[in-house]
């Protein structure tokens, strides 16, 4: 038992907002694709194998981000408990969780069409590089959006097996969407991180955070209303999105304290409401 609640805490399936933030967008590019004047088994069968596809591969990066900062994670007061990080757990046996976990994500993804196996094979790199950029740019909240976002490409190609510009400007707009809420999130740490000479757009944007953050903001909603148009959603669908500008600019910004690691994070947590309310607005516009 105490192995399986290490390996619980390893890979923070306890803590949601992780996995869930990777299967939005899986689900919107899924929505956008869907035509729900067929059968819904389709649909239903692909969102869940979107989210363990989610929560498998959530769980993997967690392990290979605490293995490549094991050192500075033992430097942070929020992670120095981490099962890697205290030795409870040894780099060895955390590949093996790894390991394990990527192919049964490998299990879900063949039953996709060879496209979205080819395009989910050559994110991986991505996805595992991630952790290393807080070492060398400012920018490490960018690559962790082009990861995170990437879901949603692949829930369109899974149904219509071929690119287009819609998915592609959503794509870009929840790239900035993920700016915003990791930048949030990067605050919790600013301290340790500026000390042990980490990296992040929180610290780059520390002196007037919210110019940053009501331009990323900006761009992602932006990008919902032009796949509004050009998807031609019905009007219902435009009452969540004026939900969504509510939620971003009068629930997260306008209650957001930067000095407060508990608000930090529960504004950052409140993102995962907002990918299910963009998701219900996609679905309502389609249906």
């Amino acid at each position: 038992m105490e192995r399986v609640k290490l390996f619980i805490e390893l890979t923070r399936l306890k803590k949601p907002i992780g996995y869930m933030l990777l299967f939005w967008p899986c689900a919107w590019g899924l929505t956008l694709a869907y035509n729900f004047s067929t059968d819904i088994k389709t649909y239903l069968i692909y969102l869940i194998l979107f989210f363990l596809g989610a929560v498998l591969m959530r769980s993997a990066g967690c392990i290979v981000n605490d293995i490549l900062d094991r050192k500075f994670d033992e430097k942070v007061f929020r992670t120095k408990n981490r099962p890697i990080a205290s030795k409870k757990i040894s780099v060895t046996l955390a590949l093996f969780y790894s390991a394990i976990l990527c192919l049964v994500a490998l299990l879900v993804l063949i039953n996709f069409n060879y496209l979205t196996i080819i395009l989910a094979l050559a994110s991986m790199p991505l996805a595992f590089s991630y952790p290393l950029m807080k070492r060398y740019t400012y920018w490490p909240q960018l690559f962790l959006g082009i990861t995170f976002n990437y879901g949603l490409i692949l829930g369109w190609t899974s149904i219509t097996n071929e690119m287009n510009l819609i998915p592609f400007i959503l794509y870009v707009g929840s790239i900035f969407w993920t700016l915003g809420y990791d930048t949030i999130y990067g605050f919790q740490d600013i301290n340790d991180d500026e000390v042990i000479g980490l990296k992040s757009t929180s610290i780059k944007f520390k002196k007037n955070p919210l110019i940053f953050l009501n331009f990323s903001y900006l761009i992602f909603v932006i990008s919902i209303f032009l796949i509004g148009i050009l998807a031609e959603l019905n009007y219902l669908s435009m009452i969540f999105f004026i939900l969504i500008i509510y939620y971003l600019y009068y629930i997260q910004l306008a209650n957001l304290n930067f000095k407060s690691p508990k608000n930090c994070f529960k504004i950052f947590k409140s993102n995962n409401l907002l990918g299910f309310i963009v998701y219900i607005g996609l679905l309502v516009g389609k249906i």
